[in-house]
């Protein structure tokens, strides 16, 4: 009798470990299957969170840019953006807004809207980065820029003071750090880092044009830029 009841139990412990096992294994592919399908979509909300926060941070420079434009039209008699000597000089590589939104910019065909020209600067590390200024310093203890990156050296002011600008200020990094109290903001990229082109405004008195700001985040200036003119 006691044997009898000894093998029942055994073999009804024997079948609740076979079912659990079982159940088991089905469990793990199932999860290997929903992470296998949920991953490519992770990635992309996060993919998607970042680019949406960098331009949220390119607007708050922007906005800065724009109260500092106004501030110094107050105090130098014509508006200027950080790093620049004077409204009509340029900060950065290039001349020309053409120069500039090749940089940024695909051309496109107007009737097959097929790409004729695509923007040169899509990567940190693109030898077209050496044109563009870091916002807050190459070197910023906070947001450095990344190892590969070739950007253009920003630890001195590239024209001699004018007249009415305070020396150590007319050095962008400087200014723009004063802007945001000591405190750079950052790219939530890996290879990101927030530079800048000014192309130089022009002419005098009611005919006079104000110059143009250029904003980008060298994970793809293409992808992430804004651009700004008063």
């Amino acid at each position: 009798m006691m044997k009898a009841v000894l093998n029942k139990f055994s073999k009804t412990i024997k079948s609740v470990n076979g079912n659990s096992l079982a159940e088991f294994a089905a469990t793990t592919a199932l999860m290997a299957i929903l992470a296998a399908t949920a991953s490519p979509k992770l990635a992309k909300l996060g993919e998607n969170a970042r680019s949406e926060k960098t331009m949220s941070e390119l607007d708050k420079l922007v906005r800065q840019a724009s109260n500092f434009y106004q501030e110094t039209a107050i105090i130098e008699g014509r508006g200027r953006f950080p790093g620049q000597d004077k409204y009509n000089e340029k900060v950065g590589g290039h001349t020309t807004n053409q120069d500039v939104l090749d940089d940024i910019q695909n051309v496109v065909d107007d009737v097959t809207g097929a790409i004729t020209d695509p923007a040169d600067f899509i990567s940190f590390d693109a030898d077209d980065g050496y044109d563009w200024v870091s916002v807050f310093g190459v070197s910023n203890y906070d947001f450095p820029k990344p190892d590969d990156a070739q950007l253009r050296w920003d630890d001195e002011d590239e024209i001699d003071p004018c007249n009415t600008c305070p020396e150590p200020l007319t050095v962008g990094r400087s200014e723009w750090l004063k802007l945001f109290g000591g405190s750079a903001v950052g790219s939530p990229f890996q290879d990101g880092h927030f530079v800048y082109q000014v192309v130089a405004g022009s002419g005098a008195g009611s005919r006079a044009d104000a110059p143009i700001l250029y904003l980008a985040d060298i994970e793809n200036p293409r992808d992430f830029h804004i651009i700004f003119q008063p």
